[in-house]
């Protein structure tokens, strides 16, 4: 299982499923995800570096995309667990649901290098995806 605790092995029934997707939906449209959504990308926008990492808030200098909000903030994630949506939603003041959703976008990011048949990490094309993707889900600001 990912730090996002999404699985792709289909342990979901349908309306289960269904719910979480209209929990995720309704956590991106609400004020507090879209707060976050806006701050995200400002966070990505303000990067010296355009490279997200996977699979961890920070780690030697280098932040996923609810990181780069943390580095941002001047907010220490050290004591903060990755696999506790709860605990980072608290700390950053958004439903875990979009915890979850963040990190399962940033973390299944991927290029597939067509010359040698393998995934290749690219950061730089991980931060492009996450920056596209947060705008994707703003609402246009004076429809709020």
């Amino acid at each position: 299982m990912s730090r996002s605790g999404y699985t792709e092995d289909g342990d979901m029934e349908n309306w289960q499923l269904i719910r979480w997707r209209g929990q995720v939906a309704s956590a991106i449209r609400g004020k507090r995800g879209q707060a976050f959504l806006r701050e995200l990308v400002e966070a990505l926008d303000a990067m010296p570096e355009k490279r997200l990492i996977a699979k961890d808030l920070e780690h030697a200098g280098n932040v996923c995309a609810i990181g780069a909000v943390g580095v941002a903030r001047g907010q220490d994630m050290s004591a903060l667990d990755v696999y506790d949506y709860d605990q980072i939603a608290s700390t950053f003041g958004i439903a875990h649901q979009l915890v979850q959703e963040i990190e399962w976008e940033n973390d299944q990011y991927i290029e597939w290098d067509i010359e040698t048949s393998r995934i290749i990490e690219n950061p730089e094309g991980r931060w492009r995806y996450m920056r596209a993707w947060a705008i994707s889900q703003l609402k246009p600001e004076n429809h709020q």
